[in-house]
Formats: C-alpha cells, structure tokens, sequence
C-alpha cells in the first residue's frame, strides 16, 4: 500500500538500486538495522535532518530523490503552488544585475508598495499569489538596477531585490527545486555585493546557507553559518542588523544540532534568545521574524530533530506565546508541524499529533500539503493507526497530501 507513499520505501527502491545490504547501509549512515527494516516497511518515520542527510550522502543521491519530488495531483492547494515556480524562474533566468530582460519599468515608489504585497503573500504561505506578483517585480527592478536614474534609485533597487530574492528562494526550497532556491539566493548575494553593505551581505549569506544542498554538507552548512555570524557582528547595531545575525546564529545552532553537536547547539541557541532581547519580540515586522517568539519556534524544531518526542516537545512549545505570530502564518504553521512530528513519535500522544498537524494544514495548506516530513509523519500514521475517528482524518490529510490512503 505504501510503495510509492513514503519515504522508506524510497529508501528501498534506492537500497536495492545501490545493491547495498539494509546492513552495509545502516553502517555506512550511522542508524541502526532495525530502525531502518522498520522505516521501509512505513512503521517509522524518516523525517529528521539528519537521517535523510546521511541515507542521501551514503545512497550516493540527493535529498529531493529520497524525499521524493513535488507530489502533484488534483487538490489545487497542492499542486496550484507549483505553477509559481516557472515565472520565478524565467525572471531569474533571463535578468542580469546588467542587462535587464524588460525595457521599462513602474517607478521605485510603486514597487516598494508592490514588495510589500510579495511579503504578505509570502507570510501567508500563498505560492499561487506569490507566481502572479513576484516575476514582474524581479523584472522590473532589475531593469532598475541596470539602468538606473541615479545612485538613491539604484540601490534602491538593489536592496529591494534581496528582499524580493528571499521569499523566491525560501518558498522554492519549501516546494522542492533546490537549484531555484540557490539561484535566487545567488542574485541576492550579487546586489549585496553591489552595495558592498555588510547587513545586506549577511541577508543574502543567510538565504545561500538555506539554500545549500544538505546531503553530506551539515558540517560545511555549520561552518558557513558561524564565519557569517562572526563577520556581521561587529556590524550588528541596529534592530535589522541584530535580526540578520540572530538568524544566521539559528541556522548555526540547526547544524550543530543535526551535525549532532548538541552542547553546540544547545549554546548557539541560547546566544540567538540573548541577541532576542534586544529587538523587539514581533515576529511579523522584524527581519526573518527573528524574535524571542520565534527563537521559541526554533528551539521546538531542534529538540525534534535531536530527538525529543511527545510531552518533552509539547512543554517547549507551550511557552511560546503564539497569538504573537499575528499575520506571519508561515512560520508559526511550521511550530504547529514540528510539534505534531515530536507527538506523532510516541503511541501515547499520536491522536495529539493528528490535532496539531491538522491545525498546521488549516494554517498554511499550500505549505504543510507540500511538505515532504509532514507527508512522511502523515503516511506513517496513517500505516499505524487503526482507530475510526482517527483513520477519517488522517485519511483526509494523507488525500490532501497525495498519500495512499
């Protein structure tokens, strides 16, 4: 029933490609024979970092063929998202920091106000708006950037590009095209060095350390967070300033924790919720919604991906105050996700599981129903449970999500 649904039976089919022994396998990834037996057969999940990080690097493939590719089907909050993903591209790809692919362009004033619509779109998870509002402004202020006014409307342009260059990157990771993602973050690290301007040189490292590939790269992901943090900080005065280098020291404490570094990480964060007390805690208007709120969500996502499980993630999670999180639907359905994927690993809070991730998807459908952990902790769910009242609604999630059900 599970052959094409999660990601052990992937794990599998690329096994038995690679002729390797479930044995030579778990040696060569670190895990044990029979946690991954029972990962193929669907009775355990395969979503933590660093699992998926070491099969990918030991299998000798990328992550996108172990978590598998977009899962497209008939549900339009599904498959609708990757329809943004071709426009975004073409403008990627046919624009230049010097010779723009248009021959005109609105004034920088209208696309300020047209930025802050692709922010909002983006903080609500909407991919569909995003494909209709986001490639005509990536046009238009390369054309700015390349044939400029004056110098005010040049950089102008060029700051608003890394901003537009964040949500084309993070929301094509999220859909699952790792070379967009990279490509954005490229052109955004190209404009940051055009303004030689150190705040938007650590905004445009931030989206190429989220945008690297992870199989085997967690120490270099470690590594590539740790010189940005350390450049910026001497440079980190302002609150925009504080928000880019608190980010760039959570991304540090995620790869430490999935490098398995955990006093590491276990320090880093604790420096990110230092550095939270001195911005205010506004998860929506602050950089990367970097706040104590937010350092709150990432110290959820670390400890399931370190391992904790049911109770010990939910006593985390309820000192975050998530009223907090306002409009910023993205990150907060994301708290709701990681949750649910710590209570969905023990039989005692799984029906608690189901309640969280089905609240994740209410928030963000276009994100959660695209996800390739959550889908994973919802196939393997759906495998385990037998219950009525709790197969009908993983059953509706696993329809949602393309799962066999």
């Amino acid at each position: 029933m599970y052959d094409d649904a999660t990601v052990g039976a992937r794990l599998r089919t690329l096994r038995r490609w690679r002729r390797m022994t479930l044995a030579q396998l778990a040696g060569q990834a670190g895990l044990s024979v029979s946690f991954l037996s029972m990962a193929e057969r669907g009775q355990r999940a395969l979503d933590r970092r660093s699992h998926i990080s070491a099969l990918a690097a030991a299998l000798q493939v990328s992550e996108t063929e172990l978590l598998g590719g977009p899962h497209l089907g008939d549900d339009p909050l599904r498959a609708g998202p990757h329809s943004a993903i071709p426009p975004i591209r073409v403008a990627l790809q046919t624009n230049t920091l010097t010779a723009p692919a248009v021959d005109r362009a609105r004034p920088i004033d209208e696309l300020a106000a047209e930025l802050r619509r692709v922010e909002a779109a983006s903080a609500v998870c909407d991919y569909i708006e995003l494909g209709r509002l986001l490639p005509p402004l990536l046009d238009e202020l390369h054309y700015h950037i390349a044939q400029p006014i004056g110098e005010r409307e040049q950089r102008a342009a060029l700051e608003m590009l890394i901003e537009a260059c964040h949500p084309a990157s993070v929301r094509s990771k999220d859909l699952g095209y790792p070379d967009l993602a990279y490509l954005a973050a490229a052109r955004a690290d190209a404009a940051a060095r055009m303004l030689d301007d150190p705040i938007a040189i650590g905004k445009a490292t931030y989206l190429l350390i989220q945008a690297m590939p992870r199989a085997g790269s967690w120490e270099r992901t470690h590594a590539a967070a740790l010189r940005a943090a350390t450049a910026l900080q001497t440079h980190a005065r302002t609150d925009e300033g504080i928000a880019v280098l608190g980010m760039l020291t959570l991304m540090a404490a995620l790869s430490a924790a999935v490098s398995l570094r955990l006093d590491d990480a276990e320090d880093l964060l604790n420096e990110a919720a230092e550095l939270a007390t001195r911005v205010p805690d506004d998860p929506v208007n602050n950089w990367g919604s970097f706040s104590a709120t937010n350092v709150g969500g990432w110290r959820v996502a670390i400890a399931v991906e370190t391992g904790r499980t049911g109770r010990g993630v939910l006593e985390i999670a309820e000192r975050i105050d998530r009223s907090r999180y306002g409009t910023r639907r993205s990150r907060h359905a994301m708290l709701l996700a990681d949750v649910g994927r710590g209570l969905a690993k023990e039989r005692s809070t799984r029906d608690q599981a189901i309640e969280w991730l089905r609240e994740a998807e209410r928030m963000a459908p276009q994100r959660i129903r695209n996800d390739a952990r959550v889908r994973e902790t919802v196939a393997v769910l759906l495998e385990q449970s037998r219950a009525a009242a709790a197969g009908r609604e993983l059953r509706g999630m696993a329809a949602r999500m393309g799962v066999p059900h």
